[in-house]
């Protein structure tokens, strides 16, 4: 499933931060990455799919860009799209990879929960990312070519459209 997670991460960032400058690239590549990670490693839900991974890849950003506020400030795009990948796939609901390892030392035994749904509900799930990406398309007039350069070059949405405050 690659639509369901980039179009509900990117409508959810802008949701919950409304923040144009945020690097919306790495909330995306973030919530795709539990799948790409795990499913290479270990065929299965493993550590990105444990809120310990989660969280663990948090505090790696944090302690590894002390003193570089604008790293940090990027890289926290790929945490956001961490978590946000667990809640777009109800990953608390396999236990045993959610919680590890407070559930057990066994990882990637239980299969990814993206690969357990029923075929209907996987292509429902996607075309509801194709129009979560659709209505972000058109709410930051991504089809004007320069605000589609910021969003491509820097992850960033133009202010004017997207109606945030500059910092002040």
């Amino acid at each position: 499933m690659l639509l369901w997670f980039a179009g509900m991460s990117l409508v959810l960032t802008w949701n919950v931060f409304r923040d144009p400058a945020l690097d919306h690239r790495l909330v995306i590549a973030g919530a795709l990455l539990p799948d790409l990670v795990d499913g290479s490693i270990s065929g299965g839900a493993g550590v990105l799919h444990s809120l310990i991974g989660a969280t663990g890849l948090l505090v790696a950003v944090m302690v590894c860009t002390l003193g570089r506020r604008r790293l940090r400030r990027r890289l926290l795009a790929l945490s956001i799209g961490v978590f946000f990948h667990l809640v777009l796939d109800g990953a608390w609901a396999v236990s045993g990879a959610f919680w590890w390892p407070l559930t057990g030392w066994g990882l990637g035994a239980e299969s990814l929960p993206a690969l357990e749904r029923p075929l209907w509900l996987i292509v429902a799930m996607e075309v509801a990312g194709l129009l979560a990406l659709v209505w972000a398309y058109r709410r930051f007039g991504l089809a004007d070519p320069q605000r589609r350069q910021l969003f491509v070059r820097q992850g960033r949405l133009d202010r004017s459209v997207t109606g945030a405050e500059p910092p002040g």
